[in-house]
């Protein structure tokens, strides 16, 4: 008899682990982060796609803004040659990496809207404004989604730290903590602006 309850005892107490040990939240957690990362490449994509188009239409109107307009091309080149895989969501270098490439980026686009202040026709002109919107709409985008991305690393990150899932990961799944999509240096700093003739 008392072998019998020490045996019930251990199931229960076996069940009662691998219920709380959080096992399937770790994992539930890390596709969370996953699907996160992936939204976001998504918007980075699509960024990088309508980039094309209103380079074209610009190059229309200001063809003496070479400089300008080549510089978002090899911003946009490098941008895109920037591939990060999910392993990489737990290396800080690699995530640098992208964040300077999309810092270049909107620092080559930021130049690229201020040549087109300089042409009223250019910022009347239906094509561009409507690629003007998408863009607008899709750095909207890249935000949430770098915002759901980074919400999705803090619980899958706590989660793997927790007691007592800390044990669980380190027995059986090895997870390593993610890294945040963070602002590029220096994004805190207030931009300049200057009009010129």
């Amino acid at each position: 008899m008392r072998n019998l309850m020490f045996r019930i005892l251990l199931l229960c107490w076996f069940c009662l682990s691998v219920y709380s040990c959080g096992y399937n939240t770790m994992q539930k957690n890390e596709e969370t982060v996953l699907k996160a990362w992936g939204n976001v490449e998504s918007n980075l994509q699509r960024r990088a796609d309508l980039i094309p188009n209103l380079v074209e239409v610009v190059k229309g109107y200001a063809a003496q803004e070479k400089e300008t307009l080549q510089a978002v091309i090899e911003a946009r080149a490098k941008a895109t040659a920037v591939n990060i895989s999910v392993s990489d969501l737990s290396n800080p270098e690699a995530m640098q990496r992208l964040r300077s490439a999309q810092g270049e980026l909107s620092s080559a686009l930021s130049r690229l809207m201020v040549v087109v202040e300089r042409y009223p026709d250019l910022k009347s002109n239906q094509n561009f404004l409507d690629l003007q919107n998408q863009l607008e709409g899709t750095e909207n985008r890249i935000n949430v989604a770098r915002q759901r991305y980074n919400q999705a690393v803090e619980t899958f990150n706590f989660s793997i730290r927790k007691f007592p899932n800390s044990l669980t990961n380190s027995l059986l799944l090895n997870l390593e903590r993610k890294e945040y999509f963070k602002a590029e240096e220096g994004a805190s700093g207030v931009p300049q602006v200057k009009f010129t003739d």
